[in-house]
């Protein structure tokens, strides 16, 4: 009898244990949902980026209305850092926190980003899609962050090269942003014009809080360059642009996929973004691509038409964070950051709006096209 009472209870117990193992916590994750945050800059002087992050709440929304992922729902949490790094981390650490979010989708900027990468790490949260194509995301690898955007070097190169031998212009400058974001182009145009011999004519930054780039434009001139690549933000692309038309500069403007949002940038400089090439690594928005129709009918639903529009910009919400969505669906019902990362670890030339995206252990880069 009390042999029998023991095995039983030693039953009990290992059946215990086995339904706590079976039921233990994952921060951010309850069986019918998935908490997701992202910053973005809503206000600000990259407040035109701020559709990004607004772009993968229509995206969440689309998908929560189809059902969710395995069942779950997300539930999706943006927060406004206006492109302030130390907003960047106190937004990031509310969400960490307070609201216990599962990981972040995308989020604008390489500054904000870089402020809250540790974070992230420390706490084995997952971060996919980071809206710059900043190396720190990849190089070294880190476990729990997947980069989607191509690299600033690797595009700045592409588009130097583009102007050196499509082109023909060999008197090139570049005005970038004084940071990491703008640093990464210029190391690409640099790397790339060494490559052949040859120097830029020209290199100049521009400050995130600048507003007068009469100057700057000035020194472009009296440089004698044919082309100007920019890596700024959108607010001072216009500004070059319109300062230089006063000044009667023409070069050829060449910009980085940040300003890729044509019919925005041509609104903003009032027709001035006319004959301006840029780099770009998604759809356009007027494809006919099936799955760029069903985002735009997604848009039409669910977004806000009045602060919003059909754009790069908006719709790049949805390409950053697919790669993110497509390994939580193989991860399947027993969602932990352990089970994301081996998922994700699995996408091999994954194929949404934008290019192929490939992951695999200690491969972190998922873009280079």
């Amino acid at each position: 009898m009390r042999k029998g009472l023991i095995a039983g209870l030693c039953l009990a117990l290992v059946l215990a244990l086995a339904g706590g193992v079976m039921a233990a916590e994952v921060r951010g994750v309850t069986p019918t949902t998935i908490k997701i945050g992202q910053w973005g800059p809503q206000t600000g002087p990259a407040a035109l980026w701020g559709s990004v992050a607004r772009g993968t709440g229509v995206y969440f929304q689309m998908l929560n209305e189809e059902g969710g992922i395995n069942g779950r729902k997300i539930e999706y949490f943006l927060r406004d850092d206006g492109y302030q790094p130390g907003r960047t981390k106190a937004v990031a650490k509310e969400l960490i926190e307070n609201v216990g979010v599962f990981g972040f989708a995308s989020g604008v900027g390489t500054s904000p980003g870089m402020a809250v990468m540790e974070d992230i790490v420390k706490n084995n949260l997952v971060w996919v899609g980071p809206a710059t194509g900043s190396t720190h995301w990849a190089f070294p690898p880190k476990k729990t962050v997947f980069a989607v955007y191509p690299n600033y070097p690797d595009e700045a190169a592409i588009l130097t090269n583009y102007i050196l031998f499509t082109l023909k212009k060999e008197k090139i400058a570049f005005i970038y942003q004084n940071d990491d974001y703008g640093k990464g182009g210029l190391d690409g145009a640099v790397m790339e014009m060494k490559a052949h011999g040859k120097k830029l004519v020209l290199e100049i930054p521009v400050e995130v809080t600048d507003t007068d780039l009469a100057s700057h434009v000035l020194k472009l001139k009296e440089a004698g360059a044919e082309a100007v690549i920019m890596w700024v933000l959108p607010k001072h692309a216009a500004i070059l642009v319109g300062t230089a038309a006063k000044l009667g500069y023409k070069p050829q403007w060449v910009a980085s996929s940040t300003l890729s949002d044509a019919p925005l940038m041509f609104n903003l400089t009032k027709g001035l973004w006319q004959g301006v090439i840029f780099g770009n690594f998604a759809e356009l928005p007027d494809s006919n691509d099936p799955l760029m129709a069903k985002y735009k009918a997604a848009f039409d639903k669910f977004a806000d038409k009045k602060s919003d529009h059909w754009g790069v910009f908006f719709y790049a919400g949805f390409g950053f964070v697919e790669p993110m969505v497509e390994g939580m669906k193989r991860a399947g019902k027993d969602l932990n950051p352990d089970t994301f990362v081996k998922a994700m670890e699995t996408l091999k030339d994954f194929k949404g709006i934008m290019g192929k995206v490939s992951f695999a252990p200690g491969q972190r880069q998922g873009m280079r096209t």
